[in-house]
């Protein structure tokens, strides 16, 4: 009784029921695909969770101290207050270590599934009218979670992340002209300056999760004001949504995810050792950790370093370093084409049409082909990081591996986008449609009006999606090339 007075009190006074009852019964699509932003969004979640805590505990300085602790190797060493207090946090407090690795964990995550994400959106081409705010949004995001991920691994001060913001200084002064001011003002000076590590505190906790939580926000209401995106399935329309409704189905299915995300990552945090600071020893400037990789989201950066060319040049009287170029003009390129491709889309096939129903990526086999290609080229930069550990393991010169990387970076795109923009074109011109599964489903919610046909996309046909996809694709390829020898 005094719940519902009280809800009635509120309704007389905002007017909240209309708009309570408009939204629980909003209707999103059910398909596996979908969920890959709100992995991102709940690992979001638990990285401000945990990072909450690691806040107390940590010491963002650079001031000198002797460590004593419970990690018998290390002590006495003279070490940095940041160092200290991570060893401190690892070994000493209760549960440290394991909320210091799913933090990590979670980080490494967060950034798997925006990617992830957005490759969906690329190659269903859901970034087209009216949604390419949302896919400028969603790039803004992911630059954002990388360097947060970056400044995070970045405050121990242990001996591999000063080796990466070494790196990372000598590719903000390789910029020219303005490259210089710029590492002064995010170092406070040159190299090594004692206000580094305070200031990137300062960014990871406030700066950039504020930006992040804001771009987030902003991104959630816009799919919420221009509706979601769908395959094409029976029943499904421009003008409706095919699946489910917000209360009580896909509020639960939602909540169940967070927790299974939590746990999961609970479980790599309490089992899985990422960073293990304590073994790379603080950091000294003679001293260069090997093999020294970074987080896998920046491991094509330090592929692209190590594969490029060591090309130096003069601009206007000003040297140009040789990391400028594989760290400053092709990440650029790429994500400036990435920023401008619904435009560039629009523009190259003249379709300026609002679109809700996704293509497969069959309907465009040259965008696909061109995001397989793209795709592929950084899979190779990203093993041109492990140079070293390739040789090791292989027992390989480095020079040899390195070579045969530089060449596949360039052949392997080529032959990659070749072979899938025959496949797309074999499978759309064979017209096969995607496996569809003969069980009986329930009726599904559409938005605007009544149950949809049980064939959604909560039926056989959307959970059997991918391997129907691969499934038509073999089989059709196959056919086209007996066609062939037919003839």
């Amino acid at each position: 009784m005094i719940i519902r007075k009280l809800a009635a009190w509120i309704d007389d006074r905002l007017g909240a029921a209309s708009f309570a009852e408009e939204a629980l019964n909003k209707v999103f699509p059910d398909h596996w695909a979908f969920l890959l932003g709100e992995i991102a969004m709940y690992c979001f979640v638990v990285l401000l969770a945990t990072g909450v805590f690691l806040t107390f505990f940590f010491d963002a300085s650079t001031a000198k101290t002797v460590y004593s602790g419970h990690y018998a190797p290390l002590n006495g060493s003279q070490v940095s207050s940041a160092y200290s207090s991570v060893m401190h946090l690892s070994f000493d407090i209760r549960m440290g270590l394991v909320i210091r690795q799913i933090h990590h964990w979670a980080a490494v995550v967060f950034i798997a599934a925006i990617v992830a994400h957005l490759c969906r959106i690329f190659f269903t081409s859901a970034f087209r009218r009216p949604r390419e705010i949302n896919w400028v949004l969603g790039m803004t995001l992911m630059i954002l979670s990388i360097f947060n991920g970056f400044t995070g691994y970045s405050l121990p001060d242990d001996l591999l992340s000063g080796v990466g913001l070494r790196i990372a200084y000598s590719i903000a002064i390789s910029i020219p002209f303005i490259g210089p001011w710029m590492a002064f003002l995010v170092f406070g000076g040159k190299f090594g300056s004692p206000q580094i590590i305070g200031r990137l505190f300062i960014i990871h906790v406030l700066l950039i999760p504020a930006a992040i939580a804001g771009i987030l926000g902003a991104h959630l209401a816009i799919v919420w004001r221009q509706k979601h995106t769908q395959f094409l399935i029976p029943g499904a329309a421009e003008s409706n949504v095919v699946g489910e409704r917000l209360w009580p189905t896909y509020a639960t299915k939602s909540v169940g995810l967070f927790f299974g995300v939590a746990a999961v990552l609970s479980f790599l945090g309490g089992l899985v050792q990422i960073n293990p600071v304590w073994l790379y020893g603080p950091y000294a400037a003679a001293q260069v950790s090997s093999p020294a990789q970074p987080d896998w989201y920046l491991g094509w950066l330090e592929g692209a370093l190590r594969l490029f060319p060591a090309w130096q040049f003069r601009i206007f009287g000003l040297e140009i370093p040789n990391v400028f170029l594989p760290a400053v003009v092709l990440p650029g390129i790429t994500f400036g084409l990435l920023y401008a491709w619904p435009f560039l889309e629009a523009w190259r096939t003249g379709d300026h049409a609002p679109h809700h129903i996704l293509d497969r990526p069959r309907d465009r086999p040259v965008h696909t082909a061109l995001g397989m290609a793209t795709l592929t080229f950084y899979a190779v930069l990203l093993f041109g990081g492990l140079n070293d550990l390739v040789a090791k393991w292989f027992q390989l010169p480095v020079e040899s591996v390195t070579w045969t990387l530089r060449i596949l970076g360039i052949v392997l795109p080529i032959l990659v986008g070749w072979l899938t923009y025959r496949l797309m074109v074999a499978l759309r011109r064979d017209g096969w449609e995607r496996t569809r599964h003969a069980r009986a489903e329930p009726a599904l919610a559409v938005a605007g009006g009544g149950p949809g046909p049980g064939g959604g996309p909560g039926s056989g046909a959307a959970r059997w999606g991918l391997a129907g996809f691969v499934a038509a694709g073999a089989v059709g390829a196959w056919r086209l090339l007996r066609r062939r020898r037919g003839e």
